[in-house]
């Protein structure tokens, strides 16, 4: 379990294709000195288990579902450079973002990027069929970042990245047209699940 509150972002340093799954490392933040084989770490969102270590790096692989839920290849892995990164969260720690599960449900593609201030403002489109999980103020999470939804049109979601967000996340290096993981708040995904099953029940 995440809170969507990125802690630093790091270098992809290899990245080693198989054919069902791929084997990546990433730079070990200097400060990540609590880990241990079989943490849970998101990259980018996506929650990956902790492999192998060392001072330097951190190696992690990716299954098949999420190779297919994220469109990764070796080509898009090797062009990101920069990825997210949060350890999973402590029971007892303050929760500043929202519940993130670390399960994107896959890949959404920013359609305008425009300064605000000192702040920058993203409009993602999500692929269909996720109208019924975004709401105006609801919660959203975009490369691992917890954001709030300003605005709704359809499948285009509206966020703003605040200075803060802009520094301590690799949101500011992407640019129109590139794509982004995507996870829904879970608990509208539980809910909408929910009123589908009574839907269907109440029909027979």
């Amino acid at each position: 379990m995440f809170t969507g509150i990125v802690e630093t972002k790091s270098k992809i340093q290899k990245v080693l294709a198989g054919p069902q799954s791929f084997q990546i490392t990433l730079e070990k933040p200097s400060y990540f000195n609590d880990l241990k084989r079989g943490d849970s770490i998101a990259v980018n969102g996506v929650c990956l288990t902790l492999e192998n270590f060392d001072q330097n790096s951190i190696e992690f692989t990716v299954a098949a579902e999420t190779l297919h839920v994220t469109g990764w290849s070796e080509q898009k892995l090797k062009e990101m450079n920069l990825v997210n990164l949060e350890r999973s969260m402590h029971v007892s720690d303050r929760i500043h973002g929202h519940f993130v599960l670390g399960h994107v449900d896959g890949i959404g593609k920013i359609i305008k990027k425009e300064k605000a201030g000192d702040s920058l403002v993203l409009e993602i489109e999500l692929p269909p069929n996720y109208e019924a999980y975004v709401w105006n103020k609801g919660s959203i999470t975009l490369n691992g970042v917890s954001l709030t939804i300003n605005k709704v049109n359809g499948s285009k979601v509206e966020v703003c990245l605040i200075p803060e967000t802009l520094r301590s996340t690799n949101l500011s290096h992407l640019n129109i047209g590139d794509g982004l993981t995507f996870e829904v708040d879970s608990m509208a995904r539980a809910f909408v699940h929910l009123w589908k099953l009574e839907k269907e029940n109440a029909s027979v």
